[in-house]
């Protein structure tokens, strides 16, 4: 039963984006229907709406409102950093701003923030607005500072979990405790605490493990090579737990980007030889075992179990 209303929700979900997302400005709507079309597991939405059946059977008000705010806040970043990163493709078409244009692509990002701020104000909720306001400011700032670290080669685990819990936790524990601020919880309530733990584990392990692959997952799956991170410079766990491991190898090709051939393989080779690999496991492990934890605050439900079992996923999928 709860499987049939998650997928009635995402359904309803996919009608209400096409429509708020709806523009007689060709280019927009062009580049939206892009987003719309190309899908994605809708991964925020879903922690919308499982969050708030485990909070009451029924939902709480306004949850489509919460859920379209996350995912638009989500895409407008990704078109934001597709540009920024030089990336070529999104979820398998080209890019966005490849096929219409830096300015179009940019200004496209930030008619997706005007259509998140419409959404949330129709929820009557201020406190969301100041939850998403402190969101976007997080997001932005562990954006830039990944460049920053980047630049200034520095590699440390401390700005490593700032950079991710900004860039990714930050937005998934504002789908969780969102549900609760529509609920109504305050915030010391242990409900409302539970969630805002949980949406946090259940993000870093998502992008630990997103990072993970994207340097020992499988090209074929992934659909793209593997290495990209090490190519942009950018600080990553197995990265730092290399470096630990064999910091004057790993650090000169971290320094070069990986531009010899058989770079990207070589640290591949160095992440199962040195243990590195399985230490970044057990980390997703440890924030798996916390977002489990916190869901115990809440009454037992179908949706607190299914909210188990997506963070449990995270480490089904380090193959």
């Amino acid at each position: 039963m709860e499987a049939q209303a998650e997928i009635s929700f995402l359904e309803a979900f996919e009608r209400e984006l096409r429509a708020l997302l709806r523009s007689d400005v060709e280019f927009i709507q062009l580049i939206e229907d892009d987003l719309v079309y190309a899908g994605g597991k809708r991964v925020r939405p879903r922690l919308v709406h499982l969050a708030s059946r485990a909070l009451s059977p029924d939902g709480v008000p306004h949850e489509m409102r919460l859920a379209l705010a996350v995912e638009l806040l989500h895409s407008a970043t990704l078109l934001h950093d597709d540009l920024v990163d030089g990336a070529e493709t999104r979820r398998g078409r080209e890019a966005a701003y490849r096929r219409y244009g830096n300015a179009v692509s940019v200004l496209s990002g930030d008619y997706l923030l005007s259509r998140l701020l419409y959404s949330l104000a129709e929820t009557g909720r201020m406190e969301l607005v100041y939850l998403f306001a402190e969101v976007a400011r997080e997001l932005s700032e562990a954006e830039v500072l990944q460049f920053q670290a980047a630049a200034y080669g520095e590699h440390r685990e401390d700005l490593y979990f700032r950079i991710i819990r900004g860039k990714t936790a930050a937005l998934m524990q504002a789908a969780t405790e969102g549900a609760a601020v529509l609920f109504g919880l305050e915030p010391e309530h242990p409900w409302r605490r539970a969630l805002v733990e949980y949406g946090e584990a259940y993000g870093l392990a998502f992008q630990m493990r997103d990072d993970y692959l994207d340097l020992m997952g499988d090209p074929e799956r992934l659909g793209k090579p593997v290495g990209g991170d090490v190519r942009e410079g950018k600080v990553t766990l197995i990265l730092l737990r290399l470096l630990a491991h064999a910091p004057e190898e790993v650090g000169k090709i971290l320094a070069r980007r990986g531009e010899e051939e058989g770079d990207i393989e070589r640290l591949r080779t160095l992440a199962e030889a040195t243990g590195a690999a399985r230490e970044v496991a057990v980390r997703i492990a440890k924030e798996v075992a916390r977002a489990e934890a916190a869901l115990r605050a809440l009454p037992p439900s179908p949706a607190r179990e299914e909210l188990a079992e997506l963070a449990r996923g995270e480490l089904g999928r380090l193959g």
